[in-house]
């Protein structure tokens, strides 16, 4: 069981400041007047601290207290443009900026949870104790920041009000990670104090880039203490690994719903949209999918957009699950985003109007960022993540160098989009009816299905299964992605998945409120249905048929198919619906190929499942009733049809089984 505020607050510990006499001493000594002025205004003791320490440990020139003002938010971009973080384009308000070309993704084998002896660590995550931590924080940020300005800024994460935000701090010595904090999250400067005060508690990132040298990079480490709530990184820049307010924070938020919540919250990787329904309805869904598999374009495929990552939810009051965006912009993968598929995002980049923050795409000779998959023409040549490029350019592997990288990234405002729904800063959240999980599964899963009851949903999500994504440096294959969570688990998937079965299970939950809990996936291609190539079985824009169709099914206004791994679409709605809501011919023969269930795919991804989940400790029995019942419904069918079951065969096998 993880306690919080247990051993030795490793800042403190180096700092040394213990009273909040001591921390007004310091701030008198290290901040000019304008900015001592700004910073008394806070009175609670372990906030004053906090960053009082951070000031003796890293030892920066200059402490700047960001109070969310343009005025503020002017100082930082210009402050960006000083230090070479980022360089102006262009397209006004439009900046680059390159991460270290060997640091494009999040450094998991230098990243770490501080963890005291009797805690349980997630096996996929690195364990540092926190005696050894003490010493590699001292040693790698006792004085970074020396002749650098330290920028304290103040946010939550969330609408200020709701019942799940999260007061968070991000002390850094980088102006492109405070300029992306300030996009990305809402500045509470005069609600900070209050919040905390009503919550209970905070978290803090400490964040230096040191002096960004790629010879410094094997040193760099992101450490999480998750009992004080506090991050530590340094001597790296990619946002994933500094922008702490990030993951970093979004790893304590689980932490607090698995350990705090009380099975009636959860701290989810997903985003949140709202698809618009008959009548002028609007109907609330959340969606996971590890990073880099779509879940932007998903997000965006929706009607009113909240957000495109990160979810808070709760059971409310009146037996509704609600939601709320932590964040309130996008830091997204750009990689084949394009006018076809992502018209209102491509609006934001391409026309005048929206401060974007690009990074690692590539620069052209007239300051116009390219990427791939925009389904533009690509320039000769130009600067992308690795230096100078030019087209046909390869590596020292004889391997051709990318237009940009996969990775590549736009950060902006998520009220710069046309479908950008006011309803993301109600504390009230949005009432959330269609839950859905997904990845990158070329060869198994249909495009979509819905969970029979919440166990089943539930073991949904935790048998994600997707190709590695250029998020996290050096993955590659094709892996388990656990909720598309299970790198953001700070403790065991046991004690993760026992708060999913109690929520979704919660009798608080309203009968007539219970969201619909589905499977997605429009990652099937042609070659796995029995074509050629590895082009996909359908479009990118199907999705808002996939999402359309759930939204019927949240009000009970489609029928379906029962089958063993959940209920499928019948053709005559999806028909209907391909043509009202995209204006898109349906054939039934992509139906058949789309929604057959190949059961040998279906029954090797079960049994990697069961072997892997026996590996872990203290996973409820419940997920392996789930997966035995299913392999054994779908056995059965194979017994009576073969391999490959149509929707036809599973709908007239049901009839025979209910005598219908």
């Amino acid at each position: 069981m993880l306690k919080f505020n247990h051993g030795l607050d490793i800042v403190e510990a180096i700092g040394k400041v213990t009273t909040e006499k001591e921390a007004q001493a310091v701030f008198e000594s290290h901040l000019d007047p304008v900015h001592l002025e700004r910073i008394l205004i806070f009175k609670h003791p372990e906030v004053i601290k906090k960053i009082a320490n951070a000031i003796i440990m890293c030892k920066p020139d200059r402490v700047y207290i960001n109070t969310g003002s343009e005025e503020d938010r002017d100082f930082i971009r210009k402050l960006a443009l000083e230090n070479k973080e980022e360089e102006t384009l262009p397209m006004p308000r439009h900046t680059i900026h390159f991460d270290l070309k060997e640091e494009q993704g999040r450094i998991i084998d230098r990243t770490y949870y501080i963890a005291n002896e009797d805690e349980l660590v997630s096996s996929l995550a690195l364990r540092m104790s926190r005696d050894q931590a003490l010493e590699v924080v001292a040693s790698g940020m006792g004085g970074i920041m020396a002749g650098m300005t330290m920028i304290v800024g103040f946010y939550c994460r969330g609408p200020v009000g709701a019942p799940v935000s999260n007061p968070a701090m991000e002390i850094t010595s980088s102006a492109y990670v405070a300029h992306s904090a300030e996009i990305l999250y809402r500045n509470c400067y005069a609600d900070f104090e209050n919040e905390v005060r009503r919550l209970g508690h905070f978290y803090t990132n400490i964040h230096s880039q040191g002096l960004n040298r790629p010879e410094d990079l094997p040193d760099a480490r992101v450490l999480m203490d998750r009992s004080h709530r506090t991050t530590y990184s340094f001597k790296c820049t990619y946002a994933g690994n500094t922008l702490l307010l990030k993951k970093g924070n979004h790893r304590f938020s689980v932490d607090k719903a698995v350990f705090q919540g009380n099975g009636t919250e959860l701290a989810e990787h997903m985003f949140i949209t709202g698809i618009q329904g008959p009548g002028g309805r609007v109907t609330w869904a959340t969606g996971a999918a590890p990073s880099g598999c779509g879940k932007t374009t998903t997000a965006m495929a929706g009607d009113h957009f909240v957000g495109d990552d990160l979810s808070q939810m709760w059971i409310a009051n009146d037996g509704s699950v609600r939601s709320v965006n932590p964040e309130c912009g996008i830091f997204g993968i750009v990689e084949d985003v394009n006018w076809e598929g992502d018209p209102m995002l491509m609006k934001c980049l391409r026309q005048p109007g929206t401060e974007v923050i690009w990074s690692n795409v590539l620069i052209d000779e007239n300051g116009i960022p390219h990427w791939t998959g925009n389904g533009e023409d690509p320039p000769e040549k130009g600067r992308n993540f690795q230096g100078s490029w030019y087209r046909g350019m390869k590596d020292e592997k004889g391997q051709e160098v990318p237009l940009s990288h996969p990775n590549a990234r736009c950060t902006l405002s998520s009220s710069a989009l046309e479908n950008y729904s006011p309803s993301a800063e109600d504390p009230a959240g949005v009432e959330t009816r269609i839950i859905t999980y997904s990845g990158r599964d070329s060869d198994t899963m249909p495009p979509v299905w819905v969970a029979r009851t919440p166990d089943e949903g539930v073991v949904i999500g935790a048998c994600i299964v997707s190709a590695a994504t250029a998020t996290e440096v050096g993955a590659t294959g094709v892996k388990r992605a656990p909720w598309a969570n299970a790198p953001f688990i700070p403790g065991s998937l046991g004690e993760y998945m026992a708060t999913q079965f109690e929520f979704f299970n919660n009798p608080k939950i309203s009968a007539d409120k219970k969201p619909v809990m589905a499977g997605l996936n429009y990652f099937l291609t042609h070659e796995a249905r029995g074509g050629q190539g590895k082009k996909l079985l359908g479009e990118k824009r199907d999705v808002k048929v996939w999402l359309g169709w759930l939204e019927r099914r949240a009000h009970g206004e489609v029928d379906a198919i029962e089958s063993p791994i959940g209920y499928l679409p019948k053709f005559q709605d999806l028909q209907r619906l391909f043509k009202q809501i995209i204006d898109k011919p349906y054939p039934e023969q992509l139906y058949v190929k789309q929604f057959s269930l190949y059961i040998d795919n279906i029954v090797g991804r079960i049994d990697m499942q069961v072997e892997a989940y026996s590996k872990e400790e203290n996973i409820p029995q419940r997920l392996f009733q789930v997966l035995d019942l299913q392999k054994q419904g779908l056995l059965e069918l194979k017994k009576n049809f073969g391999s490959v079951v149509t929707p036809d065969q599973l709908q007239g096998f049901r009839k025979g089984k209910t005598g219908a």
